[in-house]
């Protein structure tokens, strides 16, 4: 039999040092910390809640609602449908960690930037954690759940990386990771596959036997039923290095079985081998996206329209462009006639 409803109160955890506020909903203990191991602020944060949530239901005011109900809320509404939940919770556990036992209203420029100096990471990794609390407080105010969005301040983007390969460069990584024992014998189809498809890591090493098609010569990078994101899978064909290395391997695979496997599973990642594989060949600020960053760079080099370029690495033209464009050997060719 389920325990009946109970009032909250307030109640300090040891193991956690600091004050929650405990009760009963439909049967289920339900806690929320308060943020501190003060009695006196803990009881003006219990005030608050209690307050809040004997309101009649409707849209709160910012200043009535906890950031940790909007992340809570976000996650569990929002998170089954992203290509990545375990990204996606990762964020929220972060974010929970600083904002809990604080209100939306308490989200300024201030309080964000107070964030990123406790997180003490790069502007590119608070970016992607405060554009989630970004998200989670508009999703709230889109069910109606707050009267108004805040603002939420957040770092420039970094500069994207220009670093690529030369073909003396990409050679010598596709060499050194043959001599690495642990690796040789999936890390050079993964260099291979990032040269000549321009894809992401996971792209690659999410990549079936089932999506290659040998006999024609083509690849689907898209996961059948996989979430469609921004960042797009592109469906190419397959270049000739690539297809007589691929057309030795199948051996080593099944049918539904990984392209790139160690002992048939999947792996996590290639960080550790591609790293070393790196260091052997004398490459500095070389990391697996560095592949693809190589793919587009080549391809603009050689002259191919912009347009064809995007269809094959599967990346915005606008992307091509502004990080590429100087590359290609038509880049601003027209306004250099013009001055002859």
């Amino acid at each position: 039999m389920p325990r009946r409803n109970s009032g909250a109160r307030l109640r300090f955890l040891e193991k956690r040092g600091c004050f929650y506020i405990v009760w009963t909903d439909g049967g289920r203990s339900r806690e929320r910390s308060t943020g501190t191991a003060d009695r006196q602020q803990a009881e003006l944060i219990y005030a608050d809640f209690i307050h809040t949530n004997q309101r009649p239901a409707g849209p709160r005011d910012p200043a009535q609602i906890f950031i940790t109900d909007v992340l809570d809320d976000y996650a569990r509404e929002h998170g089954p449908d992203t290509a990545k939940p375990q990204v996606l919770a990762s964020c929220v556990t972060r974010l929970v960690a600083f904002w809990q036992g604080k209100f939306v209203a308490d989200i300024t420029r201030v309080s964000c930037k107070l964030y990123q100096r406790a997180r003490q990471r790069s502007a590119g990794t608070i970016r992607r954690e405060l554009g989630v609390l970004r998200a989670a407080i508009n999703h709230a105010h889109r069910e109606g759940r707050i009267t108004r969005t805040v603002t939420v301040w957040l770092p420039d983007s970094p500069e994207g990386r220009e670093r690529w390969l030369t073909r003396a460069e990409a050679l010598a990584l596709y060499r050194a990771s043959m001599r690495e024992p642990k690796v040789r014998l999936h890390l050079p189809l993964f260099i291979l596959a990032g040269l000549y498809t321009g894809q992401r890591k996971d792209a690659i090493l999410s990549l079936r036997w089932a999506q290659v098609d040998l006999e024609r010569g083509l690849i689907n990078f898209h996961t059948p039923g996989a979430t469609v994101t921004n960042k797009r899978r592109a469906h190419q064909p397959i270049s000739a290095p690539l297809l007589r290395r691929l057309k030795r391997e199948r051996w080593r695979g099944t049918d539904l079985g990984y392209v790139i496997h160690e002992n048939g599973q999947r792996l996590k990642d290639i960080k550790r081998g591609f790293k070393s594989a790196c260091a052997r060949a004398g490459l500095a600020d070389v990391t697996p996206h560095t592949l693809r960053h190589t793919c587009v760079t080549w391809l603009m080099q050689r002259g191919v329209p912009i347009w064809e370029v995007s269809g094959f690495v599967g990346m915005s033209r606008a992307t091509i462009e502004r990080v590429y464009g100087h590359h290609h050997p038509d880049f601003l060719k027209s306004a250099v006639d013009a001055l002859k």
